[in-house]
C-alpha cells in the first residue's frame, strides 16, 4: 500500500518506493506459481476422472453387449424352435415373403 511521507528525503521516498515495487513483483510471481500449479493439479484431477468416466463406460458397453448377444441368441433359438415344431407353415411364409421381396424388387 502506498505511504505518503511528508518527512524524509527523496532518496528516502525512492528507496521506500523501490522496496514495495520489488515486495508487489515476489508477490505477483508468487500468485502466478500459486495459480500455475492449480492449475496443473486441477488438470490431473480432470484427467482422472475423464479416465473412471471412461472405465465406466467401456464396462457398460460391454455388459451391454453381453446382454444383446445373449438376446439374439434367445431369438434365434425361439425361431429355430418355431421353425421344427411347424416345417411346413414356416416353409409356407418363407415362400410368400420371398415371393412379395421380389414382386417389389422387380417394380424397380
Amino acid at each position: 500500500m502506498a505511504r505518503t511521507q511528508t518527512n524524509g528525503s527523496a532518496a528516502e521516498t525512492a528507496s521506500d518506493l523501490e522496496a514495495q515495487i520489488a515486495a508487489l513483483k515476489s508477490d505477483v510471481a508468487e500468485l502466478t506459481d500459486t495459480l500455475s500449479q492449480y492449475g496443473r493439479d486441477r488438470s490431473a484431477q480432470l484427467g482422472e476422472v475423464a479416465a473412471q468416466t471412461l472405465e465406466t463406460a467401456k464396462q457398460t458397453g460391454a455388459e451391454k453387449a453381453q446382454q444383446i448377444k445373449q438376446q439374439a441368441r434367445d431369438s434365434y433359438a425361439g425361431a429355430e424352435k418355431a421353425v421344427r415344431a411347424n416345417p411346413a407353415a414356416s416353409v409356407g411364409i418363407a415362400a410368400g415373403a420371398g415371393f412379395l421381396v421380389g414382386l417389389l424388387a422387380s417394380r424397380r
